[in-house]
């Protein structure tokens, strides 16, 4: 039991990373704008709480598909 809860933390957490990651490249490449406001105005332009819960639901989701297709094959 705490090694399906520890791998579904690791999972979920690991969904979000890539999440972020890719609005912080984002805003560096697609918007142009954080290259000229810099670095820390892209990082707290991202970290918002509708962001947050767009990450969350989209990695339970898919923890939730990944581990029905695991458990199916």
């Amino acid at each position: 039991m705490k090694k399906n809860i520890f791998r579904a933390i690791i999972e979920i957490g690991f969904v979000i990373f890539l999440f972020y990651s890719n609005l912080l490249m984002g805003e560096f490449t697609h918007s142009g704008i954080g290259q000229s406001k810099g670095f820390q105005w892209a990082f707290f332009n991202i970290f918002t709480w509708s962001n947050f819960l767009i990450a969350l639901i989209a990695a339970l989701i898919g923890y939730t598909i990944f581990n029905f297709l695991r458990n199916k094959f």
